[in-house]
């Protein structure tokens, strides 16, 4: 006679003389047991309550299941686990960690917000349109904006000498009928072009722009804001600006000039440049070919140019003049600053040069953290994507700096971070007082997790 199996039971190949089976009736257990250190860090620095400030609710309290800080802490602690799409959290909302580190007073028994409850937040209209009224949580754009500075700002204890701020513009493809939808040639796609602004590995900038801009656009405005903020907390320091040809635009560079911020762009070459530094071009050509084999020279020249109409004024341009063994390879920045600050060398090599870091930080966005989802129908909901994923890589930047600092981590980037401290099981118990997990004792990062979790402990709170 035919036994009945368990449809929910799953059979392997035996180990040994073993019948290997498999279920999924595991209750109370949670696949993220890392949430702990991303909770820890969320605490201390205050940012999903600074974030939630950040949206007007108007809904009537006494019949709101999930507050403004729930549903977003929901949202970014998801991300930061890789779960992209609302749609996960169907099966997420019953998950007794996640629930206990949003703030779900019982975990174990409460459900958390479903898709539909978390896809109201993208649908949020502005204030001035008439579909608000039947909205009740609307996002306030320019506090979003501030958010991200002030959470750079409050990372440290004293005012930094120096801040470069490094902007740059990367395509985010678009593959519907998206509100601002328009085919870029450089990308070869239908894409928003968003701009990002880091200072070092902290995030102050994610504004979406449709692609039908310059790579520029808007940036001054973004640059006044930052620099207003940071000068108002750090009035002594120093603002170095930082970019590719893309951004050297005359705007930019003469609202540096009139207001004590020094900058250093890339300048597209051009044949009046290119002539400037003919003779250099020959001259390591000729020491590749005499004297290093054909090996790869470089050399230096300081110049004072000024465009045609485009530029106000005349400026300082390094060239670099360089023989690659195959071809000649002519590259210039324009900058603010004198030489005696910074010689040729120097600037293009250390100072220039270390843009590069930043495109590391925009494929954490994309790759690690899904800022590229932006397949929403409205340019507005899409932007709250950008900016969720954006809160994402804050946190975890800051878990980077505070938790991982002077271990085998410390450089991580988010998707390692996620691989190795976040995916960790967890059996969850809940009691009156405690919630208590119970995490594998062969895990490979256990030692290396608890003294992230010590040095959490050790970072001041955030005042309320």
């Amino acid at each position: 006679m035919k036994t009945e199996c368990n449809p929910e039971q799953l059979e392997f190949d035996n180990v040994g003389r073993r019948k290997l089976v498999a279920a999924f009736d595991g209750e109370h257990i949670s696949s993220d047991g890392g949430l702990t250190l991303l909770h820890q860090t969320d605490q201390r620095f205050g940012l999903m309550r600074k974030f939630a400030a950040c949206f007007k609710d108007m809904r009537r309290p006494e019949l709101i299941e999930h507050s403004v800080e729930e549903l977003v802490r929901q949202r970014v602690f998801g991300i930061a686990c890789g779960y992209e799409d609302l749609v996960d959290h169907q099966t997420l909302r019953n998950d007794p960690l996640l629930a206990a580190v949003v703030g779900k007073s019982e975990p174990h028994k409460q459900a958390l917000a479903s898709p539909s409850t978390l896809n109201r937040l993208e649908l949020t209209p502005a204030d001035a349109t008439p579909e608000a009224r039947y909205r009740k949580v609307v996002y306030d754009g320019p506090a979003i904006e501030n958010f991200f500075v002030d959470a750079f700002l409050d990372a440290h204890r004293e005012p930094l000498r120096e801040v470069v701020l490094d902007l740059d513009a990367t395509d985010d493809p678009i593959h519907g009928t998206q509100e601002g939808r328009f085919f870029h040639g450089y990308y070869g796609n239908y894409c928003y072009l968003p701009l990002y602004i880091f200072a070092g590995d902290f995030l102050l900038c994610a504004t979406l722009r449709t692609s039908d801009v310059d790579a520029s656009a808007g940036a001054l405005e973004q640059v006044q804001r930052i620099v207003s903020r940071i000068r108002a907390r750090w009035p002594t320091t120093r603002i170095i600006l930082r970019a590719d040809s893309g951004f050297a635009r005359d705007e930019l560079m003469a609202w540096c000039e009139q207001n004590g911020v020094d900058f250093v762009f890339g300048l597209a070459r051009n044949a009046r440049l290119e002539a400037m530094i003919e003779p250099d071009l020959l001259l390591v050509h000729a020491v590749s070919v005499e004297e290093r084999e054909g090996a790869p020279v470089r050399a230096y020249r300081e110049l004072r140019y000024r465009t045609l109409d485009s530029w106000t004024r005349e400026r300082r341009v390094v060239a670099k003049a360089e023989w690659l063994g195959d071809k000649f390879n002519p590259r210039f920045v324009v900058t603010s600053l004198r030489p005696e600050q910074h010689e040729a060398r120097t600037l293009y090599e250390q100072l220039y040069c270390a843009r590069g870091d930043m495109e590391n930080r925009i494929k954490e966005q994309q790759l690690d953290l899904f800022a590229d989802r932006t397949s929403a129908h409205t340019l507005r909901a899409n932007q709250l994507r950008l900016w969720f994923a954006s809160v994402a890589y804050v946190l975890l930047n800051l878990l980077r700096h505070f938790g991982l600092k002077g271990t085998e981590l410390e450089r991580a980037q988010a998707g390692t971070i996620r691989l190795k401290l976040l995916k960790l099981a967890a059996i969850v118990r809940v009691s009156v007082r405690r919630v208590v997990l119970s995490l594998s004792a062969a895990a490979p990062v256990r030692e290396v997790f608890a003294r992230i979790a010590q040095q959490l402990l050790t970072v001041p709170a955030a005042s309320s």
